[in-house]
Parts: structure tokens; sequence; C-alpha cells
């Protein structure tokens, strides 16, 4: 199962299959199981083979043009199925209440100190499958990068992984995956990728689901759902730090 993203500076609706198609072929292949938006902002296009991100500017394509030329890579059978990344509740409830191709997925910054219970819920009222692209919150790697808070070294996850004898990282991830979630956990060890697939010989209870979500901080802890400091150098930087687009 294999799935691209449409990157922001490839918004426009004549860009939109031209992207595509070069992605396909960089991969050797003939379509995609599943093609999502990257996150919910177009930029002006600034070549397939030089992706914008330093000085970036806003386009001017609407969202939902870019969502129709989407689904005609559906029609052309290019893709699968289609779906989002990176998208807030309500700008996805405007994408589902205009969409003729339903929306299969929301890729989200999601884990156990950012909970995103109202969006989770809503995908999964609308059968839009939810997926964790950051499900260990960044991990140690965050930690050094922007001192942010570790989950796995968080006492509560220490306990419950003690008490099933497992680690600190499959509690996170079974925590997801209990709520419905799809997990994808990150490693280069090779005990580690073994390890975060072998999530279902236990099962957490009641108490411990209530515990680990009651750790939620309500704050993203990954600067990837936001692309802010993209903008600086360029005329659409409107803060020191680059620009919030979901401000």
């Amino acid at each position: 199962f294999i799935t691209g993203k449409l990157w922001n500076s490839d918004h426009d609706v004549d860009i939109v299959p031209q992207a595509c198609d070069h992605s396909l072929n960089n991969l050797g292949l003939d379509y995609f199981d599943m093609y999502l938006i990257h996150f919910p902002v177009a930029w002006k296009h600034t070549g397939l083979e030089t992706p914008s991100w330093s000085a970036s500017e806003l386009g001017d394509t609407p969202l939902i043009d870019t969502w129709r030329a989407m689904e005609k890579l559906v029609d052309a059978g290019k893709c699968r199925s289609i779906g989002v990344s990176n998208y807030p509740l309500m700008l996805l409830h405007d994408l589902v209440t205009q969409a003729r191709v339903p929306v299969s997925c929301n890729q989200i910054e999601t884990h156990v100190y950012y909970t995103r219970e109202s969006l989770v819920n809503y995908c999964l009222s609308r059968n839009i499958c939810v997926t964790a692209h950051t499900p260990l919150g960044g991990g140690a790697a965050n930690k050094e990068t922007w001192n942010t808070p570790n989950p796995l070294e968080d006492s509560v996850v220490q306990e419950i992984a003690k008490n099933h004898d497992i680690s600190a990282a499959q509690v996170l991830l079974r925590f997801l995956l209990q709520r419905g979630i799809v997990v994808l956990p990150k490693s280069v060890k090779t005990h580690r990728i073994k390890e975060n697939l072998d999530l279902f010989g236990f099962e957490l209870n009641d108490k411990e689901m209530k515990d680990l979500s009651g750790l939620d901080k309500y704050v993203s802890y990954k600067t990837n759902p936001n692309p802010l400091n993209a903008f600086i150098g360029g005329p659409d930087c409107f803060t020191e730090a680059g620009t919030d687009i979901f401000d």
C-alpha cells in the first residue's frame, strides 16, 4: 500500500496531475493507493523539481479546486483513493460537504500529549481514516531539537509499560489503536521496528486508557503540521518566526 502526497507549491489545477505523474515516475508506479494533500495551504508553483520551502509565497488556488483536480486523478485511475493531511476540523468538514470523491484519510499529528478528540471523533463519524504520523509525540528527537516533553519518559506511560512488561512505545501505539487510529511509527533500529509491530498480544484496560487520555496537553509537539518557517524571507512572512497557517 503506497501513499503519495501533493506538496504545497503544486496546488494549481493544471499542476496537480503533473505532480502526481512526477511522483509516480520517480517511484516506477502506475498508480497510488492513496494520494494526500500535504497541508491545507497553496503556495505559488516553483517547479516540480524545485518544490517551494524557503521564502514561500501564498498562491491563489482555492483548496476545493485542488481537491477537484485530485478527484480527476481517481477518475483517471492514477489514485485509488484521495485524502488530506494536517487538516483541522472545520476545514475538513467544509471539504466533506463539497467532495464528490469521499475523503478517505486525514493524516495528522496525534499522540498521548495531543489527543485531539474532537477532530479524531469527527473523522471516525464520517468514515475518514485517521492516521497518526507522530504517534510517539516526536520522542527523543523533538526533545533534543525543540526541548518539548517526551511522552516516552512520562511516569504514567512508564508505569503502564511496567505492568504489561512492554515498552513505553508499545503503550503509546496501543493507546492510539484502541481509539481507532492508524499509527505510523518510525525507527531505523530493527528491534524497535519489531517491537512497534508487536501490539496485538495485550490490551489496555479502561482505567489505563483514561489515565493516558488525562495526559493530553492540547498542544502540538511537532513542527511538521505547520510549515511556519517556510515563509521566512518571502513577502507573506508576517512574524519573525514565519507565518502560522492555523492562526
